[in-house]
């Protein structure tokens, strides 16, 4: 489906505003982040639930929330808390790959982040140079490093994506759409207000589904689904909105999920 320019960025459109509202977050992981009202239950929820986000919604939606009931309801009251003991509470916990050794080392990584380096904000925004090019690879990097300063697991590694080893980094680039886009629609939640880190510093999240979709409009060449191919996506959606590029990954996403595009 080739359309001209124009009539791409009205139906791209069209479909943001059709996605990009409150009936999305019931059945989508976000709803996870959006049971909480303070910042940094919203940011730690989110995060658990940005990595656990493969797989059918519905099972990712189920574990997400058995996550936060291990948490007591609480994320960073949790964290801020809880001791070795309670964390052996996680050893019952799998998502496909993703095991109880692994949630264990998250839970103790994001404890020392919020205890020690200002919380997961400052971990992904503090160090970020101002005249970066890319600034969002640098961002994701930068917390990669700090989130596995401390001994870890190596098998755990391959849950936090390197965008340096040309990974697509769906879930993260999917995080920070979370944290940092802000509109009026409610559904991204824009808590994140870091000077050196916008709305249009953030690459789009692609997966199967969207990169197909992408393809299918002509915006996207490249037959794989990596950081090249989301650093190629994301450019050719600035065209359309160099601000906030990564609103149409509603569209993208909707087209693909919904009507099987």
């Amino acid at each position: 489906m080739q359309l001209k320019q124009d009539d791409l960025k009205d139906f791209l459109e069209e479909k943001y505003n059709q996605y990009n509202c409150v009936d999305f977050i019931e059945t989508d992981p976000i709803s996870i982040p959006h049971r909480f009202s303070k910042k940094e239950d919203i940011e730690i929820a989110g995060f658990l639930a940005a990595t656990i986000a493969w797989g059918q919604r519905v099972t990712i939606i189920n574990n997400a929330n058995r996550l936060m009931s291990m948490m007591d309801e609480s994320p960073y009251d949790f964290l801020m808390n809880a001791n070795e003991k309670e964390f052996i509470r996680f050893n019952s916990f799998v998502h496909r790959t993703f095991n109880s050794e692994d949630t264990m080392f998250f839970m103790k990584s994001l404890q020392t982040i919020y205890k020690k380096h200002g919380g997961l904000e400052s971990a992904f925004t503090a160090r970020l140079k101002e005249n970066s090019n890319n600034k969002c690879e640098d961002s994701i990097l930068n917390f990669r490093n700090l989130f596995f300063s401390i001994p870890h697991p190596q098998r755990t590694t391959k849950h936090v994506s390197n965008p340096s080893e040309n990974s697509s980094a769906k879930r993260l680039c999917m995080y920070l759409r979370w944290m940092v886009r802000k509109d009026k629609r409610k559904v991204d939640f824009g808590i994140w207000n870091s000077k050196n880190f916008n709305s249009s510093h953030l690459m789009c999240p692609l997966d199967v589904h969207s990169g197909n979709v992408a393809r299918k409009l002509g915006l996207l060449t490249r037959t794989q689904n990596d950081w090249k191919a989301v650093a190629e996506l994301t450019n050719n959606l600035k065209q359309f909105d160099a601000n906030d590029p990564v609103k149409y990954d509603f569209a993208l996403f909707g087209l693909g999920a919904f009507e099987k595009f």
